[in-house]
């Protein structure tokens, strides 16, 4: 839509060929129908370095039509934006009909033509370029195409990843998509007792072995802890680092610390604390009263039922270590992540190395262009691929 509606605007002649019902489908329901439309950072330099090894490709896309055009867009059409918690920007409505409907307008203004309901099938070439699109109610030609199918994240709006079907019968060279943001899946059963749980402030580390050093990494922030494992903020911006992980050792390890800004000894001292206060109490009725909110039913499982039963003032020095060690290091086994169908978003895509991201044309095709997520690029949830999509269709659209 942003791709179509500039290249209208331009006094282009326009065809949009969607195979669903209504346009939009899929960006209605991102953020869990909220729409984090994109990420107010303002330095473009750290913005970019979210998209990781596809950054250096970004700089000219993102000098053309970046972050604060995207805010200038949508406000310039009524969209009110707010900025919550890491600058992820949404339509102060809370709903992500309204920003749909700001490019279903914008696209109407500028008379694209519009073929609803109808399915792209693949697309047809001669000498060297782009000369057709077949459908299920016959060919379409242009000078020019823009292809903005998408990757395989949501699947039940229609975004199947055919695109990259089509792209691999034209020879371009495409990295296979995999889950990208998407949750973990575990084999520890404490994690599946504390279903529903979620808690904003915990440390946890990953590695395929926690002692050393090789391949581990940390990340603080929300967790939430599911019937099937683990998703939540940090859970889904490592995914992509984790399945790599998985690839290559099976299952990987991980440390859950439920309290990152507090050292082990004032740790020790507060359990303490608590014990001199509740001595005659039995160890797992306090627990509660020593881990965040609903993480004493990890505790209840993970520690000997001969240590539960004790009265308080029975427990050993070495018990309390034990627990204290728990609530910095909470053990956790790793064995995959959820599939296509629970990504916020996949990766995988056309190479970079394909496309003059200058003007999103392609290498191989010169009337060929391309948008969002058909494009190889990896980024974390937070509004960067939303941005993406407005950045990639500005460009093809000015240029097409």
């Amino acid at each position: 839509m942003m791709a179509a509606g500039k290249a209208a605007e331009r006094g282009r002649r326009v065809l949009l060929i969607e195979k669903n019902k209504d346009l939009g489908k899929k960006l209605s329901i991102t953020g869990g129908g909220r729409c984090n439309i994109l990420n107010a950072e303002e330095d473009q330099r750290i913005l970019l370095s979210n998209y990781g090894e596809a950054s250096k490709f970004l700089f000219s896309p993102f000098s053309q039509h970046g972050m604060k055009d995207s805010w200038r867009f949508f406000e310039e059409r009524g969209l009110e934006i707010v900025v919550e918690a890491r600058k992820r920007a949404f339509p102060m409505s809370q709903n992500a009909a309204d920003v749909t409907k700001v490019l279903r307008d914008y696209v109407i203004k500028n008379n694209v033509e519009l073929k609803r309901s109808t399915k792209a099938l693949g697309f047809v070439q001669k000498a060297g370029k782009i000369s057709g699109i077949k459908t299920n109610i016959g060919i379409f030609s242009a000078d020019s195409y823009i292809l903005a199918t998408g990757g395989l994240s949501h699947q039940e709006t229609g975004s199947t990843g055919e695109g990259l079907e089509w792209l691999k019968e034209l020879g371009y060279k495409i990295h296979e998509p995999n889950p990208n943001i998407v949750p973990l899946t575990v084999d520890d059963q404490w994690i599946k007792k504390l279903s529903g749980t979620s808690l904003s402030f915990m440390k946890i580390t990953f590695g395929p072995n926690i002692s050393k050093a090789e391949g581990k990494f940390s990340r603080t922030g929300k967790i939430l802890f599911t019937h099937f494992g683990l998703s939540g903020p940090i859970i889904l911006n490592s995914a992509h680092i984790v399945k790599k992980l998985l690839d290559k050792h099976g299952t990987i390890e991980a440390k859950i610390d439920m309290y990152p800004d507090t050292e082990v000894g004032v740790l020790r001292q507060r359990i303490l604390a608590v014990f001199e206060h509740s001595k005659n109490k039995l160890v797992k009725n306090v627990l509660s009263e020593v881990a965040p909110n609903g993480m004493d039913k990890g505790l209840m499982y993970i520690l000997p039922s001969e240590v539960l039963e004790k009265k308080v003032h029975s427990a050993s020095r070495e018990e309390r270590h034990t627990l204290v060690d728990l609530l910095k290091s909470m053990p956790v086994r790793i064995n995959g992540t959820m599939g296509m169908d629970r990504a916020v978003i996949s990766d995988g895509g056309i190479d970079l190395k394909e496309v003059d991201t200058k003007t999103m044309r392609s290498k191989l095709h010169s009337n060929l262009f391309f948008t969002g997520d058909v494009l190889n690029i990896n980024r974390p949830s937070g509004g960067y691929s939303l941005q993406l999509c407005w950045t990639t269709g500005f460009v093809a659209g000015l240029n097409v």
